[in-house]
């Protein structure tokens, strides 16, 4: 039977195999009950970044920070968008990769991967930037096998809370990261965890908190 696996699923595959295996087993890693409060920021700013698309302009925050324009396609937008189909690509054996990116820029030809971060630190670090490498390779990988040429670069946008003001309004500081993207390395991660699933139980990982609790000797069909 085909698999499909997403970035988040890869991530949770280099994070913790066991979690990840056990995941593909209808075992999940427990989650908050309701929508997160990233998650319904990053839906705020693709509404406020595509009045500036209908404009042909770039948000001013951007101005002088990133490459090209704001892809204007809205048609295909809303389908890269959208968690339910977004951008897929079947391999040779019917497993699909499938993502959603936040949003595109284009420049020269080369289309520009955007993804939104909402970050409550201080400091954008590299381990922080890293842990969004394969997300973005993965992305990079869809973009390729769909025809679209990139200039292997995508970027971060950081969006970063430092001061609330009255009736609710929130000022952020924003900062724009060029994370180089690599597809042939998603592929090998989606190679090795397609193969993964297929293979018996890993063992636990000794630093995961989420998988400590589960028995070596539990049997999956």
């Amino acid at each position: 039977m085909p698999i499909k696996l997403s970035p988040s699923k890869l991530n949770l595959f280099l994070e913790c195999p066991l979690c990840f295996w056990l995941s593909e087993k209808g075992i999940h890693r427990p989650s908050g009950p309701f929508p997160s409060l990233p998650g319904g920021v990053d839906r705020k700013l693709k509404i406020y970044f595509d009045k500036y698309r209908q404009l042909g302009k770039l948000p001013p925050e951007l101005k002088g920070k990133v490459e090209g324009k704001l892809y204007d396609d809205m048609e295909k937008m809303d389908l890269w968008r959208n968690n339910r189909k977004g951008l897929s690509w079947t391999d040779e054996e019917g497993n699909i990769l499938a993502g959603a990116i936040d949003d595109c820029l284009f420049d020269k030809g080369n289309f520009i991967i955007v993804d939104f971060k909402t970050y409550g630190g201080s400091e954008i670090t590299e381990e922080k930037i890293e842990f969004y490498q394969n997300q973005l390779d993965c992305y990079t990988l869809l973009f390729e096998k769909n025809g679209l040429q990139h200039p292997g670069f995508a970027y971060l946008i950081f969006f970063i809370p430092i001061e609330v003001k009255e009736n609710g309004e929130i000022r952020f500081d924003i900062q724009v990261r060029t994370v180089k993207t690599n597809s042939s390395r998603a592929l090998k991660t989606f190679k090795e965890a397609i193969k993964l699933i297929k293979e018996k139980r890993p063992k636990k990982h000794s630093e995961c908190k989420f998988c400590a609790w589960a028995d070596d000797n539990w049997k999956f069909e």
